[in-house]
């Protein structure tokens, strides 16, 4: 469990922290299927290995092979699609197959400690959740406090212009409009 809880909090933090970056740099289509097939090629090594084994562990194998291959795609499909919301729907896929792996070994328990078993792996899932939604929130409100500022710097830069007249002032204009992005 203690495994999972990390991948999850370090696969948050890095698309938390790359956000920004992910938005601004989408990649082009010959990479992103690149990706995909190198994942689904993965996927299929690490499924026939799975054959080997029986019972709970080969579940869990399973469901490790299906969570590396939807982490490597929702990683991927952000990075192509470059927007806020594939990062967060990325955060939250990679977050339900996590459930999926931290549910298949819980398989192994029996009474009340698989009953615990499965509920912690709930708890984290949702943690996961919540918290891609909550860092998209604040990465929007962000931007938007990014927005308002330059709004207002514009304003008083516009208004410094209108102490001048005729080309001065359209220099002037033309100037904070650049500067401002207007």
């Amino acid at each position: 469990m203690n495994k999972i809880l990390t991948g999850i909090f370090v696969s948050a933090a890095g698309l938390t922290f790359s956000a920004a970056a992910i938005a601004a740099t989408p990649v082009a289509k010959a990479t992103y299927d690149a990706a995909e097939d190198t994942a689904t090629s993965t996927y299929k090594i690490s499924r026939a290995k799975c054959d080997s084994v029986t019972g709970v562990p080969k579940d869990v194998c399973i469901e490790e092979a299906k969570a590396a291959l939807v982490r490597t795609q929702a990683d991927a499909n952000a990075v192509y699609k470059g927007t806020l919301k594939a990062s967060t729907d990325a955060r939250k896929e990679i977050a339900d197959a996590d459930y999926s792996v931290a549910k298949a070994k819980c398989g192994a328990k029996t009474g009340n400690a698989k009953d615990v078993c499965v509920k912690e792996a709930k708890a984290t899932q949702i943690a996961a959740t919540a918290d891609a939604k909550a860092d998209k929130k604040v990465i929007e409100a962000r931007v938007d406090a990014r927005d308002d500022k330059l709004d207002a710097e514009y304003k008083v830069a516009k208004e410094k212009c209108d102490a001048l007249a005729g080309a001065p002032k359209d220099t002037c204009v033309a100037s904070a409009k650049a500067q401002f992005g207007k």
